[in-house]
């Protein structure tokens, strides 16, 4: 898994992190506190009552007495369970606004932040992070912290009551309680370990199984299930193993929470009979201690998975900001520049491009490319294997940035243009297509929403994608997930239609008709002519075919344009364009073996 590094901090910075997200939910959490507060407070008082009522009327046998104490104990009762029902009320709603703020601004980032993040990032490890990570942060907002806060100053004001019931029995409370406290602060230290190893291997188990829910294809087609489930059961186990000791930290905690106050409520009984016997306390004063102590045991015995809670969230909060204090270095400039009627003149000045992760006695993949192309004129770029001509269509659009040299639109810096203004004047198209789960006429037109009937069906006609027409419910009908219930020629059409729809003013083509077959390939590019006449295009060409459809051809060899020019006159005065145009006629007469066998 490819994390951010991140500075350790204390359980309390970590959560303090959430308050910006919490904040406008916060009144009405306090108001929850208070009310619980309330509950617990009124549930310390009933134990008073039951003292006077044992040392008063019990005592001297007034019968009259009982009734008035039998009333009041009745509507403290239900003074507590208003109070419990207000709390849940009060903090039932701002958990779940809190959450969704977390998820939109987490969503938000994940859109902002640049191609080389997700690049590094399992989509499983941020699929958790915004599903199970949030969910237990707005648990804890709702619940953890309400009841931790309330508990611990129920607990605080409970300990008042016993010592001023009796001193001696309060103090020995206290006292025997301190290993609870010793241990609290042990277990933070080795549960937040576990914790976080343990969401972060659900995190790699997600990951395991989106990969093999989108390569079922593939595992069935070399019989490899088999491996898969091998492979899933022993991450599984790991999962399961650090679940376990997470159950066993936990367990250890509830043994002390258990254990110590079942200890404390023996000694305290013995020291309590024995002050009564010697007159040191009364029989109602004992009876309320112990009831007091009775109404004090859930507070205690909740601070063990209150504050495994808090841990949980202590981690859920550092995974969630490891993902939004990642840097984003392609945003937009403080003063963006501008392109008025924009011709579509696209030229690379000494572009340089190395991937973040590169060994560093590597060379650059892009070492110095100068390249213009014209308003109106298709390029062809052409190359062996691993040249580097995906990476420069990329750069085009920042995807990417140039680590050196600039690119430029009509004599502008790409990075001095708003990516929403860039990113509108030009259109790319993938070798690998990428739909969405949505309808057709969604995916076609996700560059340009408002484009008229008409021009959805021109893009669709130049795509050779009339088949959508024949779909259940045509242009409506749903892609499924990633558009893989279609063929792949058939989303690379829908993809290319995708481009040209967006009628930019620069169309970038990367090798966008790979997946088709000759003949059709042959019907789109006789298409294409007509929106390349009027349009700059840059086209990654792996066929000759494709070449032919340019106006120049730029030959990309180790890292740099060698050689630009028409392909007739590059099969003249260039070896490698030569060596590297029969590779691709030989690449083409394979397909056509292939295609007619």
């Amino acid at each position: 898994m490819s994390t951010t590094t991140t500075t350790p901090v204390g359980t309390f910075a970590a959560i303090r992190r959430l308050y910006p997200y919490a904040k406008p939910a916060m009144p009405r959490i306090y108001l929850g506190m208070v009310a619980a507060l309330a509950a617990g407070v009124v549930a310390l008082l009933i134990p008073q009552v039951l003292r006077s009522l044992v040392d008063g009327p019990l005592q001297s046998g007034d019968a009259t007495q009982i009734w008035p104490a039998f009333a009041l104990v009745l509507v403290l009762g239900i003074l507590e369970a208003v109070m419990v029902f207000l709390r849940r009320t009060f903090v039932l709603t701002p958990g779940t606004h809190v959450e969704a703020r977390l998820r939109n601004s987490l969503y938000e980032k994940l859109q902002a932040l640049p191609v080389s993040f997700h690049d590094r990032w399992p989509s499983g490890q941020l699929l958790s992070r915004a599903i199970s990570d949030l969910n237990l942060i707005r648990r804890w907002i709702s619940f953890g912290l309400v009841l931790l806060v309330v508990n611990v100053i129920t607990i605080v004001v409970g300990f008042v009551f016993l010592l001023n019931i009796s001193w001696i029995l309060g103090v020995l409370f206290i006292v025997c309680s301190i290993p609870l406290w010793i241990y609290g602060y042990l277990f933070e230290n080795k549960y937040s370990v576990v914790a976080r190893r343990s969401q972060d291997q659900a995190g790699d188990l997600a990951t395991t199984v989106e990969e093999s829910v989108h390569g079922i294809r593939v595992l069935k087609a070399f019989g490899r299930g088999k491996h898969a489930l091998d492979n899933f059961a022993n991450q599984a186990e790991e999962l399961r193993g650090t679940e376990i000791e997470k159950a066993k930290a936990i367990a250890g905690i509830w043994l002390w929470l258990l254990l110590v106050p079942d200890v404390t409520f023996a000694l305290s009984l013995l020291s309590g009979v024995w002050l009564a016997v010697n007159g040191q306390i009364t029989v109602g004063e004992l009876v309320a201690f112990f009831a007091t102590a009775t109404v004090l045991r859930w507070p205690v015995e909740s601070i063990g998975f209150l504050l495994s809670m808090t841990f949980d969230t202590r981690t859920a909060a550092d995974r969630f900001f490891e993902v939004m204090d990642s840097h984003n270095d392609i945003v937009d400039p403080e003063n963006p520049d501008t392109v008025v009627d924009s011709q579509g003149r696209l030229e690379f000045h000494d572009v340089h491009f190395r991937y973040q992760d590169s060994p560093a006695h590597v060379h650059d993949l892009l070492d110095g490319v100068d390249l213009a192309i014209e308003p109106g004129e298709t390029m062809a770029l052409v190359g062996l294997t691993g040249s580097g001509k995906s990476t420069l269509t990329a750069l085009t659009t920042r995807l990417y940035d140039v680590t050196g040299g600039s690119i430029t639109i009509d004599g502008v810096d790409v990075r001095r243009l708003s990516l929403f203004e860039l990113r509108s004047l030009l259109a790319m198209a993938f070798e690998d297509a990428t739909l969405f789960s949505a309808s057709v006429r969604d995916n076609v037109l996700l560059g340009r929403p408002d484009a008229t009937e008409a021009d959805l069906a021109e893009a669709l006609d130049i795509a050779q994608a009339a088949f959508v027409y024949d779909l259940p419910d045509g242009l409506d009908t749903k892609v499924g997930e990633e558009g893989l219930s279609l063929s792949g020629g058939q989303r690379q059409r829908l993809a290319l239609a995708r481009a040209v729809a967006a009628r930019p003013s620069v169309l970038v083509l990367d090798d966008p008709l790979s997946a088709l077959d000759v003949d059709t390939e042959a019907l789109v590019e006789a298409a294409l002519r007509k929106v390349l006449a009027s349009t700059t295009a840059l086209i990654v060409a792996h066929r000759p075919s494709t070449v032919m459809l340019a106006d120049r051809v730029a030959l990309l060899e180790d890292g740099r344009v060698t050689a630009v020019g028409r392909h007739s006159d590059l099969l003249v005065s260039s070896d490698h364009y030569r060596y590297v145009i029969s590779s691709l006629e030989d690449e083409e007469k394979r397909e056509r073996l292939e295609a007619n066998s």
